[in-house]
This record gives structure tokens, sequence and C-alpha cells, in this order.
């Protein structure tokens, strides 16, 4: 018998796999914010030697990233509203707003403000004072403008994921609380529809027909309101991690049918990078209008495919504890949350250097990496900095011993 199907795929086992993809998940984000900074697409400080020789590389998690990221998310909620049981449902809104609002009303006036303040002075050669910005930041001063561009102030640049998350927590949550056997009732048939190649088939079709039909009229903005395409795409995965949390069959699905899902997802990276090699990011010159819309199918089931082969291939092999996991898990949010300021900072402050790419890019991320995980080994010490990156207090971080430890889901899954 296969004693870790016995144990996954139900709310009462910890799923040390999924512990290992949202490490994963959040460490690429060093990795791919590092490539903003040398690709030709849009961002807050640029390169001056930005090309497009890594934009392939870009590629191959543009798609499905960030509803990677949503999808653990709704895992988690799933595993901490289990934790709390029925009579302590009452109080996970506040807990969850406070974990989750702290963090970013923090972040957006103390972290965030240093890469604006670095993207006026490259981008419309701002000559004020750090101080002199801050002024404007706060005070929501939207003169800095290209054209019809203007940058909105005060922002919240990369941590709009934690903003979009507690909207879909709350909006689950009261979902649940109105009506709550419909958890049960969506499990039980998610589980029958999702236990075979049904787990491929209806993420990618709905994923592909949101894609065809809405990013046009909702091309995405990261602002919250009128960001309709995100909120069907990084909702729907951030649902249906709420839901998959409470199945059994289709995680072996998603095991049993991992090379397919991985090759299938490889074969779609080809045809986008081939697309836009042709056409362009901006479709110019332009496609044909089916070649246009096949894109966008396969685009949407690029974004389930690469999911589905990751959470595949993380339940075969990485179902495992060790000393990194459990230091990891609780460092990962902090690391997030500091990640990118320190990218932008560092590397405007290398550009009168001039290193080459090849020798500016791997040292850009080590010094993020570095940075960020020394950041976090303070935070982690100083009581009062702990909720401001989204730590619980010391006090209710002890875990029991790992023999016992069965019943637990990482407190820092945001």
């Amino acid at each position: 018998m296969d004693t870790r199907s016995a144990n996954q795929g139900t709310l009462g086992a910890r799923r040390y796999d999924l512990d290992w993809v949202r490490i994963c998940a959040f460490g690429l984000l060093i990795f791919y914010h590092v490539g903003m900074y040398y690709v030709t697409w849009d961002w807050h400080v640029k390169s001056p030697q930005a090309a497009t020789t890594i934009e392939p590389l870009m590629w191959l998690t543009s798609p499905w990233r960030l509803s990677l990221l949503f999808l653990i998310s709704g895992v988690a909620t799933a595993y901490l509203l289990d934790r709390r049981g029925k009579d302590g449902r009452k109080g996970f809104f506040g807990q969850r707003s406070v974990r989750l609002l702290t963090p970013l009303i923090f972040g957006m006036a103390v972290i965030v403000p240093p890469q604006s303040y670095l993207e006026v002075v490259e981008k419309v050669s701002y000559a004020g004072s750090y101080l002199d910005f801050l002024k404007l930041y706060f005070t929501a001063y939207h003169g800095f403008c290209r054209g019809s561009d203007c940058l909105i102030l005060p922002t919240w640049n990369h941590l709009w994921f934690v903003a979009y998350l507690w909207v879909y927590t709350v909006v689950l949550y009261a979902v649940i609380r109105a009506i709550p056997r419909v958890t049960h009732w969506l499990r039980n048939a998610v589980d029958r529809a999702f236990s075979g190649i049904g787990v491929l088939v209806w993420p990618i079709a709905f994923l592909a027909i949101a894609r065809v039909t809405m990013i046009s009229a909702f091309p995405p903005n990261h602002a919250l309101a009128g960001d309709w395409y995100n909120h069907v795409t990084y909702g729907m995965t951030y649902l249906l991690g709420f839901v998959l949390a409470g199945t059994h069959r289709p995680w072996l699905a998603l095991e049993r049918m991992r090379w397919t899902s991985f090759v299938l997802a490889i074969l779609g990276w080809a045809f986008l990078v081939t697309y836009v090699s042709m056409y362009g990011a901006d479709n110019s010159p332009t496609p044909p209008y089916l070649l246009m819309l096949f894109r966008r199918v396969v685009f949407g089931a690029e974004q389930w495919l690469a999911i589905a082969a990751v959470l595949g291939f993380a339940r075969r092999y990485l179902n495992h504890d060790n000393a990194a996991r459990r230091y990891l898990t609780t460092a990962i949010f902090p690391v997030y949350i500091l990640h990118q300021t320190i990218i932008v900072v560092v590397a405007h402050a290398l550009k009168p250097v001039a290193l080459l790419p090849g020798v500016e890019g791997p040292l850009l991320i080590v010094v993020t990496a570095v940075t960020c995980l020394a950041g976090y080994e303070v935070i982690r010490r100083v009581a009062m900095l702990r909720p401001l990156f989204g730590l619980p207090l010391a006090s209710t971080e002890r875990l029991p011993p790992a023999s016992t430890d069965r019943l637990l889901v990482p407190q820092d899954v945001q």
C-alpha cells in the first residue's frame, strides 16, 4: 500500500511537498524579478543593457508562477480553517486580516517607497532627495508621468499579491459562513471530476476561456479595481487550492500524469516563445486572428499544465521534512516582502560599476538572497518587527516534536 497516498489528500496530514512548492515558488521570484531588470519589458528600473536574450527563459514561468502561489495559498487557508474547527472560525477573519494587512500597510509605507523613488529618478529624471520624494509619496502626488503613463502614489508594487490574497480570503470566508455545506459539496464534486484526465481538462478549459474572452477587455493592472481577468484566474486557482486540500483522488491523478503535464507544458512554452519571436509581445505585426486566439488558448493551457506538473512531481519526490524546510517555510514571507526593494536598490547602485550582465545578474541574485535571509534573521529575533513581516509572535511559533506534527500546516503560508 502506498503510505503516502493514505496520508496525503486529507486535511489531517501535513503536506511537506506543498511546503517545498511554496518555498520554491516564492524563491523563484528573486530570479524572475532580477530577470525583469534585464529584459525589454517595462519594470521599475532597467539595465542599460536590457535585451531580449533571456526573455524565453522568463516565459518558462511567466504564465503560471502567480497562479501557483494563489493555489498554494488556497490550500493553506483550508488547513488554517480546519485547525481552528467550527468553534474557532469566528476569529479567523480578524486573525488573517492582521497577518496580511499589517505587512501590507507597513510595506507600502516603508518597504516599497525606495522602489518608487528610484523609478522616478530613472524614468523621469527626478532630482529631489528621498525625503522630498516621501512628502510627495504620502500626499498621493500624481505628477510623475511619461505621456499618459503616470505613477500612482502611494503604491503597493509587488505587495499587490497580499492585497489580492486578503480580498479572496474575505470572500471565501463570507461564503463559507453563509453556506457552511458549500465546502463539502465542492470537494465531493471536484474529487469526482478531477479523479482522472479531468484534473487537466477542466482547469485548462476554464483558464483558456477566461483568456480568450477577457484579456482584451480587462488587461492586468494589479490595481484591484477593474482587474477582472486577474480576479477570475487568480480567484479560481485560490478557490481550487482550497477545495483540493480536502480531496484525495485529484492528487493521485496529478502525480500519475506528471510527465504528460510536463511534456505538454514544454510544448506550450515553445509555441509561446515562437509566437512572441514572430509577432512581438505587442502583436506587431498583427498576427492572423485565429492564430492569436490559439495563442490565448495555449497560454491558458500553459497556466495549468505547468502547475499540474509541479504539483505532480512535488508529490512524488518532495514529501519529506528536514531542517531546511522548517527554516525556509517561516523565512519565505519576510523574504518575499524584502526582495524586490533590495533588487531595485542594489541594481541601481551597481549601474556606475558597469558590470557585464553575465556577471552582474548572478551577483544581484546572490546579494539579494543573502540580504533577504540576513534581514529575516534580524526580523525573527525582534518581537516588534515580526508582525510587520507577517510572522506570528514568538510565543505562538513553538512547534511540537516532529512525531506529533501531522496535524499542522505551515503557520506562515500566505
